[in-house]
């Protein structure tokens, strides 16, 4: 019986491993065919896996001591791929890495040098990158054969032009790399792609999409690149997100540290665990939850959650010189009718307006007729993003009736990135 050819993608959190199989099949496409995760990693991890009609496969739970070995998760995970999926072989594994700094513009094949360059860059990004680097060496030593594949968030901002990627802060800093770098990168190529292929119209567009989730960010893309984005040196900057503060004067920073006497573990703390909505509210970083309280403080995280979101569009169609399309994606944008709807309400001077039948039913297309500006709802798939990537990368030094050619894939990178930002 013939095998089928299989890409596997991780996507590694503090406490989560995320994982999907994307199958290629007929005219070199792929097709999602399971995905899962392992949770509670650290404390009481659990195991979940569902086909790609969201049905359960299979559940499994693991001790406190077990939940500490991740080396012991991912082999479970593996061999109950081996087992659901006879047929399929695995040709590599894509893993989402949250930063490339100024030298990974493109994926790239995973390396023990390559690894020591990503483990330079942890303090980029210190919640993210050592869990994204994990399961690559515990691969790389469990199966040494097995092609791998880094695919990063960073990338597709990293030709955006100098004046957005820079601060106005000492050249010798700026030369360091401190400067902006933009996330949510396989996500917003991703919908770029999506929203290219649906409209051919809106393939030159102006148009700004809006990563909303428990990690928000927004970016501008004009004719299919990244122009403008409001996360900035790290995750931390631009919108509130569930528990991260977006946006804030560094002089509140100073301010900690002198007046508060707040060393940098507790404003790391702060920021990245303590904020958002989270901290707004007092209740909760969901919001769902927040939606569905009477609590004028969890009103409160909502209307500042909006507010702050329509100020950064409006802030990037000026990037760009204008509006042609608003996209809204992820958990919230993808699920929440109200934030769509309160949003695009604060963006109505820019000719942005929705259809409330339309935006209710969840409609992919929810732009009221009247409106200047496109409104659009349209799912994001990193996981397909990052498998397309993968076999992409490996198609290059691969004999063709192996893998995919490189010629079927439309990757991001056109250019090298510039050597300062």
């Amino acid at each position: 019986m013939k095998r089928h050819s299989s890409c596997l993608v991780l996507n590694a959190g503090s406490s989560s491993l995320k994982f999907s199989v994307l199958r290629q099949v007929a005219g070199n496409e792929l097709q999602a065919v399971l995905g899962g995760q392992i949770s509670g990693i650290g404390t009481l991890a659990s195991f979940e896996a569902k086909d790609a009609r969201r049905r359960v496969l299979a559940e499994h739970r693991w001790d406190a001591e077990q939940s500490q070995q991740r080396e012991l998760l991912l082999a479970f995970v593996l061999d109950w791929l081996g087992t659901a999926l006879p047929d399929d072989r695995i040709v590599a594994a894509g893993h989402r890495v949250v930063h490339g700094g100024r030298r990974f513009s493109r994926p790239e094949r995973i390396t023990p040098e390559l690894l020591t360059e990503l483990q330079a860059l942890v303090p980029l990004a210190p919640l993210h990158q050592p869990h994204n680097l994990a399961p690559m060496r515990i691969l790389a030593a469990s199966h040494p054969e097995l092609p791998q594949v880094a695919c990063f968030d960073t990338a597709f901002h990293a030709h955006q032009p100098w004046y957005a990627r820079s601060y106005a802060l000492p050249r010798e800093l700026s030369d360091e790399g401190v400067c902006s770098y933009g996330f949510h990168g396989l996500s917003y190529e991703y919908v770029s792609q999506q929203l290219a292929a649906q409209h051919p119209e809106l393939a030159n567009a102006r148009v700004v999409i809006c990563h909303l989730g428990n990690g928000s960010s927004i970016t501008a893309v004009h004719a299919g690149r990244s122009v403008d984005t409001s996360m900035g040196f790290t995750a931390l900057d631009g919108v509130p997100m569930g528990t991260r503060c977006g946006s804030v004067d560094p002089g509140v920073l100073l301010y900690l540290m002198n007046e508060k006497g707040m060393g940098a573990a507790e404003i790391e703390d702060l920021l990245y665990r303590r904020s958002g909505l989270l901290g707004v509210s007092g209740l909760s970083n969901d919001m769902k939850v927040l939606q569905e309280s009477d609590s004028p403080d969890a009103r409160r995280a909502v209307e500042l959650f909006c507010f702050r979101c329509a100020k950064e569009v409006a802030a990037l169609a000026g990037s760009m010189g204008g509006l042609d399309a608003l996209v809204f994606t992820a958990g919230i944008g993808e699920n929440s009718p109200a934030i769509r709807a309160e949003i695009c309400e604060r963006l109505a001077w820019l000719g942005v307006a929705v259809d409330p039948e339309a935006n209710q039913s969840r409609a992919h297309d929810i732009s009221a007729a009247q409106a200047r500006v496109s409104v659009f709802v349209l799912p994001t798939n990193e996981e397909m993003m990052i498998a397309t990537h993968t076999l992409a990368l490996l198609a290059e030094g691969e004999d063709e009736a192996e893998l995919v050619r490189r010629e079927e894939y439309t990757p991001c990178w056109t250019a090298p990135i510039p050597a300062t930002c």
